[in-house]
């Protein structure tokens, strides 16, 4: 290195900030070489960013269990009908020994829909008394009726 080349680089150092030459690393040394303004924008483009890529994770998570739940209520929707039909198929069976029994299917026919009515009419009875107990959104309702008291002055508080 030539002596020329030492002062110059002695002088470079001279007017460095202190600040500048007392960081250790890049990212000191960025830091304090930047404005308020300039960190401000980066941590806002930052957090701009993260934000996007947030979004993006938790829209791909969504649609990924959308698919798997609208894959599951499909299944669900399988057994219900499976479930369906081994009723049906076991009333059916029910009705035909009952008629050879009486010796007349209609007999047979006649009591198995007896018999399903009458487990209709206790569902009927007890979803109807579970449902005269459903209150609608207890909470917010009793929210809700307080809020025009908090918006309007009384005489007294003033």
């Amino acid at each position: 290195m030539s002596s020329s080349d030492h002062g110059a680089h002695g002088a470079h150092a001279a007017h460095e900030d202190p600040v500048v030459a007392a960081a250790t690393n890049d990212a000191e040394r960025r830091a304090a070489q930047q404005s308020i303004g300039d960190i401000v924008g980066d941590l806002m483009q930052n957090v701009s960013t993260l934000m996007r890529e947030e979004i993006a994770l938790a829209k791909a998570e969504a649609t990924e269990q959308a698919k798997r739940a609208g894959k599951s209520a499909g299944l669900l929707g399988g057994a219900g009908y499976a479930g369906h039909l081994a009723v049906l198929f076991l009333s059916l069976t029910l009705m035909f020994l009952i008629g050879g029994w009486l010796d007349h299917l209609g007999w047979g026919a006649i009591i198995v829909a007896i018999i399903w009515g009458i487990v209709a009419l206790v569902l009927y009875l007890k979803g109807r008394k579970a449902l005269k107990q459903v209150e609608p959104m207890p909470e917010t309702v009793d929210s809700v009726k307080h809020i025009p008291d908090a918006l309007h002055t009384k005489e007294e508080n003033r």
